[in-house]
């Protein structure tokens, strides 16, 4: 068995059993053509019968809605101390989360501010474009207990099999 860590097109392997995408990556893919060429590149990277699992927000859930300065937390890192963080959302279109993250260190008052976007895609979007990349659907769970996705579950957590 061996473990590679990298980007879909960082990969250069084929006959992979087994691909996966964390922290809700899949939504950093806004455009569709960015979203296609990493599942056609995942999936030429996979054997007949591999796997590919990842999670991304369900848009019915509308978590953008809660990301404001006054739902603000502080996580505590071994090295940097206490961090407050929230997000600011600047506009919602077509899919498409605007926001700005803000994280202030505690022990040094700096603030770091970083833009982004993140696509939020819908069940039959990604059915849709899973099986234009050669993938079937096994699995949609609606969050990490494995309930069945629903229309307003947290989570759209997806687990495919390679087709072709």
């Amino acid at each position: 068995m061996r473990w590679i860590e990298g980007g879909a097109h960082d990969i250069g392997v084929t006959g992979a059993d087994l691909a996966i995408m964390t922290g809700h990556v899949a939504q950093f893919f806004v455009r569709d053509d960015e979203w296609s060429s990493a599942l056609d590149t995942l999936r030429a990277a996979l054997r007949t019968g591999g796997r590919l699992a990842f999670e991304t927000r369900n848009p019915g859930a509308r978590e953008w809605e809660h990301w404001t300065r006054e739902r603000a937390r502080t996580v505590v890192d071994p090295t940097a101390g206490p961090i407050e963080t929230w997000t600011d959302v600047h506009d919602v279109r077509a899919g498409v989360v605007s926001c700005t993250n803000h994280y202030v260190f505690a022990a040094s008052g700096e603030e770091l501010v970083s833009p982004v976007q993140l696509r939020f895609h819908t069940r039959d979007e990604l059915a849709a474009s899973l099986a234009a990349a050669g993938f079937e659907l096994d699995h949609l769970y609606g969050d990490w207990d494995r309930r069945p996705a629903g229309p307003t579950t947290p989570e759209l957590i997806v687990v495919a099999t390679t087709s072709r």
